[in-house]
């Protein structure tokens, strides 16, 4: 399984969500700034404490002029040092894809271990083998099964891509044992509307149903995933408050999804939905406020007490503590980190000791070292991303 979001104006905001502020490229060749550290900086000793390949931090260039890898070290204190940047197979779009999960880290937690990533603007996927010391090495491209990919999942060797391009669409493939994406026939899906903008696509149930959030339509959409892979029934229903954007899975079919609210100032929200085995959707609990602007990506704890949601127009981190079994929410603090400008994606560390943000304004990503009682301290800042980079996956 994967172990693996201030506009004055609800108009600019919209647009914002939607493009994540498009932006002038970077000049040159794709060189990628080398991540430079604004705090702390991780020590080369500390380096050296790594289990086989584990602590990484990826995110996705998603440069027009090929879409890059950009992998970071993470060192035993959470700080970031800038590793390596691998093509990707693809092409970016250079801009905000207005999702989660276009970089998501998959396997079996032995050697088997996968990276997968979008090429949004060549309208194909890639799968790579992470090798012991880190290192990515490319398995597959192949196309996405419809137009600009923005968010990725997958549940043992099932995975789904959610493209938004065109009138969107939900497509399947088998991630082989050499890494290798193989197209699972009749496995292409609509989404409830031609019209539905959608932002993510996550497994819950045990890989049994297929969440999706449909930002522009306000829907919240299932399938469920038949013996042999396909979508089966569609459900939809309405979200507690408009714009549903990013979302964790946590356990007994349960869902936490940002509503942005069409970016209305300080008016985001955080809601809990349950997801039946037969794919019925039933709001558990909310909306609850965060008195952000622009909730829109999620995350959960491993332990599955807290959760996190970026404000992209207020430049913070809202925490919650959860419930597990029920679902039911507390906002903990509105403010519980300032990340940089425009914060968007968002990915915990395998052991949810370390939180970090990608800030699409900023070109930069935020460090939090998450403590036992969820409230988050910073501790390091790293500058240098293209313009427009997008998604982030830490392992």
């Amino acid at each position: 399984m994967i172990r693996t979001k201030t506009l004055s104006l609800a108009a600019s905001c919209l647009l914002f969500l939607a493009s994540c502020q498009k932006e002038k490229l970077l000049s040159g060749n794709n060189t990628i700034d080398n991540g430079t550290v604004n705090s702390t900086a991780a020590s080369e000793s500390s380096l050296q404490n790594y289990l086989g390949g584990r602590g990484f931090v990826y995110t996705l260039s998603n440069q027009v002029n090929g879409n890059k890898i950009l992998t970071y070290k993470r060192s035993t204190n959470g700080t970031l040092t800038y590793y390596a940047a691998y093509d990707a197979g693809g092409n970016g779009t250079g801009s905000g894809l207005g999702n989660q999960g276009a970089v998501i880290v998959t396997g079996d937690g032995e050697d088997n271990e996968w990276l997968l990533a979008v090429n949004a603007g060549s309208n194909t996927i890639s799968s790579f083998r992470i090798a012991g010391n880190g290192n990515l090495v490319l398995r597959s491209t192949v196309n996405s099964g419809g137009t600009t990919p923005v968010s990725l999942t997958a549940y043992n060797n099932l995975v789904y891509v959610l493209n938004s391009g065109g009138t969107g669409n939900i497509s399947g493939f088998n991630l082989g044992e050499n890494g290798q994406l193989n197209a699972i026939s009749n496995s292409t899906k609509p989404l409830s509307s031609p019209a539905a903008g959608a932002a993510e696509i996550s497994f819950v149930r045990n890989g049994k149903i297929l969440a999706i959030t449909e930002k522009a339509v306000n829907k919240i959409t299932t399938y469920t995933v038949t013996a042999s892979g396909r979508p089966g029934t569609i459900h939809s229903l309405t979200s507690a408050q408009p714009t549903p954007f990013g979302f964790a899975a946590g356990r007994y079919g349960n869902i936490y999804v940002s509503e942005a609210v069409g970016g209305a100032p300080n008016a985001s929200t955080v809601s809990s939905y349950n997801i039946a085995w037969d794919g019925t959707i039933t709001l558990v609990d909310g909306p609850n406020a965060t008195n952000q602007t622009a909730a829109c990506w999620v995350v959960l704890t491993d332990d599955g007490k807290y959760v996190y949601s970026t404000n992209t127009g207020s430049a913070s981190v809202s925490s919650f503590s959860v419930m597990p079994s029920s679902g039911n929410l507390n906002l903990l603090q509105s403010v519980a980190g300032t990340a940089g400008t425009g914060p968007i994606d968002a990915a915990l560390s395998d052991n949810s000791k370390y939180l970090y943000v990608l800030n699409n304004g900023s070109h930069s990503i935020s460090a939090f070292a998450v403590s036992a009682n969820g409230s988050l301290s910073s501790i390091q800042s790293v500058t240098g991303l293209p313009t427009g980079a997008n998604g982030l996956a830490a392992f």
